[in-house]
């Protein structure tokens, strides 16, 4: 029989959480979510409480502890509250959980995808700026704990499972990560001067939060996947392709010494990965349909349109510099696109941004978790003080 899984569900509010659950809910003698967190969303986070009775729930916004220990016990819940970035950090290294899905968004998941590496868990990964950040040292305390690091974007999942036994083998020449080309695909520059934080939250295929919907209308997304991989597969960036494929079926490939390409397929649904890594070496319902290749007809794809949407170009340029440069990206860029959803820049200001900070900070190394930070930082101090520049245009 096999033996309870104990899940943490950090980000459980935000769509890859509540997907994650909705798994769970469906292996009820399987999976069993212990603790959730979310950031500062205490009615909803309560509300999933209700449903999955965890033994323990976090909220980051250590301001909302007394809401969420109200909350709990007016729902009549033995839950536990605890509030912090570094609660959630200690519960995810804790015993009452082996298995921790990393979804909180941005660079505040760091700290506790780290520590769950290093307490040795199955790390779900869907927080791509951990890797991005410090891929060096997530995957060095993954190695040295013995933590099983199964990836949850759908491309490197995807990768995952092309792969014999998750792994890398002297085999594979190279892997090719495709990318829906978001709300503006075939737009020329001059057309997406004037687009609307709505019109970039809308994707045609996919259900995300906006920070990451706007990352896919720039590419961001993409190219910070490229770094996610070279990270997590151990490929320099040469053996890392893109393409886009707009019909989102399939969704990474494969290519092998012997010229055989395997491709992952399926419906744009996250809780096919989440399934993967839950269910990990074995397969597992995830209430996601089969592929009906003939209800989809054709499958189309083309190169990235680097000229329109260099944020792609600017992602390669900055894991090829290494360091703390993909973490001047990526703290730029969430710079950037929190001002455009606020309609402070345009959407086209937000490379701009980003270039900008990658211009003014050359790549240090990237020792530590405290360096890091350090660069995360400035960055975000030398975007800031871009800002108005681009407003006033």
């Amino acid at each position: 029989m096999t033996a309870l899984r104990n899940v943490a569900v950090l980000g459980a509010t935000g769509s890859i959480g509540t997907s994650a659950l909705d798994v769970i809910a469906r292996h009820p003698g399987r999976l069993r979510a212990s603790v959730l967190a979310a950031g500062s969303n205490v009615e909803a986070l309560v509300a999933l409480c209700r449903e999955h009775r965890p033994d323990h729930a976090a909220i980051a916004d250590p301001e909302r502890f007394q809401a969420l220990r109200d909350g709990l016990r007016a729902a009549g819940l033995q839950t536990r509250a605890h509030a912090g970035a570094g609660a959630i950090a200690d519960l995810a290294a804790d015993p009452c959980c082996d298995t921790v899905l990393a979804a909180i968004v941005g660079a505040a998941g760091l700290d506790s995808t780290l520590a769950a590496a290093r307490a040795g868990k199955r790390l779900l990964l869907a927080n791509k700026e951990s890797l991005v950040l410090a891929g060096e040292l997530v995957m060095s305390a993954a190695g040295a704990a013995g933590a099983t690091v199964v990836p949850i974007d759908s491309e490197h999942s995807a990768v995952f499972q092309c792969l014999p036994e998750g792994r890398m083998g002297p085999g594979v020449g190279r892997v090719i990560l495709t990318a829906s080309g978001g709300p503006f695909r075939g737009r020329s520059r001059a057309e997406l001067a004037a687009v609307t934080p709505a019109q970039a939250v809308a994707h045609p295929k996919w259900t995300m939060g906006p920070k990451i919907s706007v990352d896919s209308a720039t590419l961001m997304n993409k190219g910070l996947e490229v770094i996610e991989a070279h990270h997590l597969f151990g490929l320099p960036a040469a053996r890392i392709d893109v393409l886009v494929h707009p019909q989102s079926l399939v969704h990474a490939l494969v290519e092998f010494q012997d010229g055989s390409t395997l491709a992952q397929m399926g419906l744009p649904d996250m809780r096919t990965a989440l399934a993967v890594g839950l269910g990990w070496p074995e397969r597992i319902d995830s209430g996601v349909a089969g592929l009906d290749l003939l209800a989809h007809g054709r499958l189309e794809f083309e190169p990235p349109d680097l000229e329109t949407f260099p944020c792609l170009a600017l992602a390669r340029q900055a894991m090829e510099a290494g360091g703390t440069a993909p973490g001047t990206l990526n703290a730029a860029n969430e710079v950037a696109v929190e001002a455009f959803l606020e309609g402070r820049i345009g959407f086209l200001d937000i490379p701009c941004v980003v270039e900008g900070a990658l211009e003014a900070l050359p790549a240090a190394p990237a020792a530590s978790v405290e360096a890091l930070r350090e660069a995360d930082a400035q960055a975000r101090r030398l975007a800031r003080a871009a800002l108005p520049r681009y407003a006033a245009r």
